[in-house]
């Protein structure tokens, strides 16, 4: 079973978060407050934040920008992973990823199963990571980000976490990149 092993110092991550909405505000974005206050309070930095149209070319370009940034490391996104026409935040992210984390959309189901039953059906949340960062894209509402943060990405992104996490292989994540 995992566990944080508190004779590991904790790492601080750099998170940029992106809220996908035709509709949101700076004032009414809930999903976006929730993920920067629940970072903030397990200790780790607030890197950029922003309100992005639902439109795939344009989420796709912030995303390359965030991943060629060396002072990000992780970018979570919230809205657009749903089923309707404008829901383009999932293409934007596979337009991005050199490699998928296909097992976070599965943990995520099963997170959201116990909440909401079989509505979790209805969302395709997804990780993957491009260029040395982790991305993750989640459903819109502030229910769905307090389930991903509290249960999944709190745990993987504490270095302490164990059996394994996200941060101790950031090293490693474009090693690809390096060899001769």
């Amino acid at each position: 079973m995992s566990r944080i092993d508190e004779s590991k110092d904790f790492v601080p991550v750099r998170i940029a978060v992106m809220t996908v909405s035709d509709t949101r505000t700076p004032d009414d974005d809930k999903s976006g407050t929730t993920l920067v206050d629940r970072l903030e309070v397990a200790g780790h930095k607030l890197a950029d934040r922003m309100i992005l149209c639902d439109e795939r070319a344009e989420i796709a370009a912030q995303l390359r920008i965030w991943c060629a940034n060396p002072e990000i490391d992780v970018i979570l996104t919230t809205g657009g992973t749903g089923l309707t026409g404008r829901d383009v935040t999932v293409e934007a992210h596979r337009d991005v990823y050199e490699k998928e984390i296909e097992a976070f959309g599965t943990v995520f189901t099963i997170v959201s199963m116990n909440k909401i039953g079989t509505s979790a059906v209805q969302s395709r949340a997804t990780g993957g990571v491009s260029n040395g960062t982790y991305l993750f894209a989640l459903p819109g509402s502030p229910g769905a980000c307090k389930d991903a943060w509290d249960e999944i990405l709190s745990l993987q992104l504490d270095y302490r976490h164990r059996p394994c996490n996200f941060v101790e292989i950031f090293p490693r994540l474009d090693e690809h990149k390096r060899r001769k």
